[in-house]
């Protein structure tokens, strides 16, 4: 009978100790109920062996107690909440962020480890830029993720390819912004798409055989200000671009109407800048400034048809080797064409042989005033220049124009009703330098940085791990965890890719703790350590009485 007493004793003791445990549990829970990325936890019990006894029905058992099976986490998403810091990111679905002491640069520039390269993993989002540039979190751990490819950007929106995925290039590293500036980015197009007039009458007296599709052009006198009269056109429309040191300059295109002939209307236009800006020089170094073609950098013509319908457009600049002077119309060839769309140059710097389009170091800017056509300009019925578009009579068929068979007509394009004449939409590549003066976070964990010029740059794509076995990782404290032989390595992905979710910027995932589940569970544990202590109180009068027996 003693040793039967003294089992249920312990059975006693075991229950004390293993409700003691879970309290704990549910004690570390409350107290991280306002901790970012914190995931509760739970304690499972299980009993212990049983032992063998005879009964009269043949041989039972009897349990011996109670012990603690196994401590669960709950990695269920937690709640989101918005936050006013750009850097604060929560994880929406799977994933862990990925944190490691931060590398130190050597003299000759590479990364150096400082010893401890253990990555760590959190679901904690509270991230900051410190002194020497590193993403780091409130320990001074280093986030990681992957540099952005910038050259594979740029290569693609030159060839007007469309990435399905920002491209990054190198192994997951430290993330740090190295580069705080925005470098300055010369005007390579533009696009200039404006509503004409069509009731407009011409400012020019056109003669065919002379002037009949540059009559506005040739009233140009960069010699004289205003360069354009202000009679000699129906419309303008201006814009600013930047040379390649982000220097501002206006651009000014003006607009006449030509005639209205078998239903279709003809426009004039001119492209140019101020003439003391600019920067070409002839074959021989003789500067255009200062001369009447100072600032005239393309000319050309417009074809609307009935319902005042862009349907085709002539471009002239001036050809390599023409020299500065009096407008002579012999000098304007067919543009050159760059993605389908005419291209000019100003040389705003001056820069050695880049004064005519089909320089080696030309900075051209392509116009888009609605149409493109890759294949270029096909030269009119008696050549390519603008001297035989005007010989007599006066035919559109003189005009260099595009195949209209490969021309394609954009969804924003210049047109000509019958009401006022205005700026639709214009707009132009080109910025000078900026500062960085924020960064951001979006759904694919893409930091972006933004300028003060304006910009945007892609700079870091965050790096997030994920496990098969999430209850194998192991606690560290500080809202980390480190990965153990019972969790492996885990799989590294970049957000919204793979078995990760996705990014929330502005947002901190909250703890998932439910403090009313704990509170239901905590009453419970108490009734249960009551209980087990109970039992030993229990015990312990019985084995009085036993005592008792002897007197």
């Amino acid at each position: 009978m003693g040793v039967g007493l003294g089992t249920s004793m312990w059975s006693g003791v075991s229950g004390l100790l293993a409700n003691s445990t879970k309290m704990s549990t549910i004690g570390n829970n409350l107290a991280n109920v306002n901790t970012v990325g914190f995931k509760g936890a739970r304690t499972d019990f299980m009993d212990l062996m049983s032992a063998d006894i005879g009964t009269a029905a043949g041989v039972k058992q009897v349990g011996r107690g109670v012990r603690v099976g196994t401590v669960v986490s709950d990695y269920s998403q937690g709640g989101l909440e918005t936050t006013s810091e750009n850097l604060d990111m929560a994880i929406s679905g799977n994933g862990f962020f990925m944190v490691k002491q931060k590398s130190q640069v050597g003299s000759n520039g590479k990364m150096l480890n400082t010893g401890n390269t253990t990555n760590y993993y959190t679901r904690a989002g509270d991230f900051s830029f410190d002194s020497d540039g590193y993403l780091t979190s409130p320990q001074g751990l280093a986030v990681q993720g992957w540099k952005v490819d910038q050259d594979r950007i740029d290569a693609a929106a030159a060839a007007g390819t469309v990435l399905s995925q920002v491209p990054v290039t190198g192994e997951i590293q430290d993330i740090r912004l190295t580069q705080f500036t925005s470098p300055a980015k010369a005007t390579s197009s533009m696009t200039m798409v404006t509503q004409l007039d069509s009731d407009t009458t011409s400012q020019n007296i056109r003669t065919a055989g002379t002037d009949y599709y540059s009559a506005m052009t040739e009233q140009w006198d960069g010699t004289a200000s205003p360069a354009m009269p202000a009679t000699a056109y129906g419309y303008q429309a201006t814009m600013k671009v930047y040379d390649e040191n982000g220097s501002p300059h206006t651009l000014t295109v003006y607009y006449d109407k030509i005639a209205s002939t078998s239903g279709k209307d003809y426009w004039e236009y001119t492209v140019t800048c101020d003439p003391s800006e600019d920067g070409r020089v002839d074959l021989t170094g003789t500067p255009f400034a200062g001369t009447e073609t100072a600032g005239l950098l393309m000319t050309g013509t417009m074809t609307f048809d009935s319902s005042g319908s862009l349907e085709n457009m002539s471009s002239y600049t001036l050809a390599s080797g023409a020299s500065p002077g009096a407008f002579n119309a012999a000098d304007w060839t067919a543009a050159e064409v760059s993605n389908g769309y005419p291209e000019f140059t100003a040389n705003f710097k001056s820069v050695s042989n880049a004064s005519y389009t089909t320089s080696s170091s030309a900075l051209n800017i392509a116009l888009n005033i609605g149409l493109s056509n890759k294949n270029g300009f096909v030269a009119g019925a008696g050549g390519s220049t603008l001297a035989d578009a005007n010989v007599a009579p006066a035919d559109p068929a003189n005009l260099v124009s595009f195949n209209p068979a490969t021309t394609t007509v954009n969804s924003t394009v210049t047109t000509s009703y019958a009401t006022s004449s205005s700026t639709v939409f214009s707009s132009q590549n080109g910025y000078t330098s900026g500062l960085l003066t924020s960064v951001s976070v979006d759904a694919d964990g893409i930091l972006t940085g933004t300028f003060s010029n304006g910009q945007t740059q892609k700079l870091w794509a965050l790096a997030l791990a994920n496990f098969t076995n999430l209850q194998g990782l192991s606690r560290q404290g500080s809202n980390l965890y480190a990965a153990t032989l019972a969790s492996g390595q885990g799989t590294t992905n970049r957000a919204n890719t793979g078995s990760v979710g996705s990014i929330s910027g502005n947002t901190l995932e909250t703890s998932n703790v439910d403090m009313a589940t704990e509170m239901v569970s905590m009453i419970l544990t108490q009734r249960g350590f009551e209980a087990n202590s109970k039992t030993i109180t229990t015990v312990d009068s019985m084995l009085s009485e036993v005592i008792q027996l002897k007197r």
